[in-house]
């Protein structure tokens, strides 16, 4: 029998479970299945530094053993995190990207990883999470940020939703449906610190041109960094009156991320076994 097609994109890899299908109950979620979270890895010490808050808060509230890996510029790899485990005796692990939204990291990089990892274990039994964006709690972790910078929802204040931008469409659309789903704000507009447009400081200014009283900027970011501090430099020059900090370790992701977690392991998407 041959695997089954993610997306489109390739063979799935024998045993790889994905985030799709109907939640089940077929088995208690107990906290004895390992987490590797698949951060982006950044250059920036904050960086790495910030996911790992984030994890430890994770593992506090859930009792799960999570284990950090990063796609670049830190070590370890999903790869090499994946192999410590079975060298431990796992024989099941759920992946979860630490992103937010879905792109080509979460489509692409790691499913190859995970193709690899299977090849070199075989009998290893793999649940792939979904990213953590967008999700319900989303908008109430960005307004807690926006909150600390000193900003409360008002219908006089206008709001721009930066997020690090992508090549993929689907993943700018869904920052385009996020800022729709926001209330008791004045208007709220996506925009991207790269890969397309408008960049956060053309919003800022287009909002001040059609009216706005004030302009605030939530950083749609997951830990601090290049884009964060872009965005966050050229927003203020473009008259901002705010800009959020990055979301970081937070109670609303900390829980979005158990709940993925639990996700992964309830979801009813068998691949068929080649052989």
């Amino acid at each position: 029998m041959r695997a089954g097609r993610a997306g489109g994109r390739g063979p799935v890899p024998p045993g790889l479970l994905l985030p799709r299908g109907p939640l089940v109950a077929e088995r208690p979620v107990a906290p004895d299945v390992p987490l590797v979270a698949v951060a982006h890895g950044s250059r920036d010490p904050r960086a790495a530094a910030t996911v790992e808050e984030l994890l430890d808060l994770v593992r506090r509230s859930s009792g799960v053993r999570v284990v950090t890996s990063y796609l670049d510029h830190a070590p370890p790899a999903p790869g090499q995190a994946l192999g410590g485990l079975v060298g431990e005796g796992a024989d099941e692990a759920v992946v979860l990207p630490l992103l937010l939204t879905a792109a080509y990291h979460s489509k692409t990089d790691i499913p190859g990883v995970l193709h690899e990892a299977r090849a070199a274990h075989p009998r290893l039994r793999l649940h792939y999470g979904a990213t953590l964006g967008p999700h319900p709690l989303m908008i109430g972790a960005l307004e807690r940020r926006l909150a600390e910078a000193g900003v409360r929802p008002d219908p006089e204040t206008a709001v721009v939703l930066a997020a690090a931008g992508s090549s993929d469409p689907a993943a700018n659309a869904t920052i385009g449906r996020m800022a729709r789903g926001w209330r008791g704000w004045g208007t709220v507009v996506p925009a991207y610190a790269s890969a397309a447009r408008p960049t956060p400081a053309e919003a800022v200014r287009a909002l001040y041109a059609a009216g706005a009283r004030r302009v605030v900027v939530a950083s749609y970011f997951l830990a601090p960094g290049f884009f964060a501090d872009k965005v966050r430099d050229e927003a203020l020059a473009a008259g901002a009156v705010a800009v959020s900090p990055a979301l970081g370790a937070i109670p609303e992701l900390a829980e979005i991320t158990a709940q993925r977690y639990r996700e992964a392991l309830l979801r009813a998407a068998p691949v068929a076994v080649a052989g």
